[in-house]
C-alpha cells in the first residue's frame, strides 16, 4: 500500500506546481524628478492632470496617488471607472498597489461628474474603511480629494481625515 501511494505521488506532480508571486516596483522617473506633494491643492492639480477630460464630467473614476516617505509621487493608480454616479472600489487593490510600490502614504481621489464637491455618506464611509485598513499596514492616508471640472474638495482641509 505504501509503495502504491508513493508511485501515485511520483506520477502526479501537479501538487508541486504553484503560482510564483514576485514583489517588484519598477519606475522610469528618477527620484529627483518626481513631484513632491506639499499641499492638497498641489495634489489635486497633479491628479486632475492625469484625468481624461472627456470622462471628468461623464463617468466617475477612482485613483490612488502613491507617495514616498518624503511625499514624492511614486505613481498614480487608476483603480476603477464606473457609471455616471458611482464606481466600484476594490480596497484590496489599493493595499496591493501601496505595498508593491513600498509607499509610505497614499492620497485617494475620485471625481464627481455632477460637479458637486460635497462628499456623500458613501464617500466618507469608504474613506474611514480605507484609512483603517491602511493603518493596519503602516501606510498613512494623507487625503481623499474629490475632483470636479472647476475645483476640488479635500477631506484633510475640511477635517474629515
Amino acid at each position: 500500500l505504501k509503495l502504491m501511494i508513493m508511485e501515485t505521488l511520483a506520477e502526479n506532480t501537479n501538487w508541486l506546481i504553484a503560482a510564483e508571486v514576485e514583489l517588484v516596483y519598477r519606475h522610469n522617473v528618477k527620484p529627483s524628478l518626481r513631484p513632491q506633494i506639499s499641499s492638497p491643492g498641489q495634489a489635486a492639480a497633479i491628479l486632475k492632470n492625469t484625468w481624461d477630460e472627456s470622462k471628468l464630467e461623464f463617468t466617475e473614476q477612482f485613483k490612488v496617488m502613491l507617495l514616498s516617505r518624503s511625499f514624492k509621487v511614486l505613481g498614480i493608480l487608476e483603480l476603477s471607472s464606473g457609471g455616471t454616479i458611482s464606481t466600484v472600489v476594490d480596497q484590496k487593490l489599493i493595499y496591493i498597489a501601496a505595498l508593491k510600490a513600498n509607499a509610505h502614504a497614499i492620497i485617494l481621489a475620485h471625481n464627481h461628474p455632477s460637479g458637486n464637491l460635497k462628499p456623500s455618506e458613501q464617500d466618507e464611509k469608504l474613506t474611514r474603511t480605507i484609512v483603517s485598513g491602511c493603518r493596519t499596514l503602516g501606510i498613512d492616508v494623507e487625503d481623499h480629494i474629490i475632483i470636479t471640472e472647476e475645483s476640488y474638495f479635500s477631506f484633510t482641509e475640511n477635517g474629515l481625515i
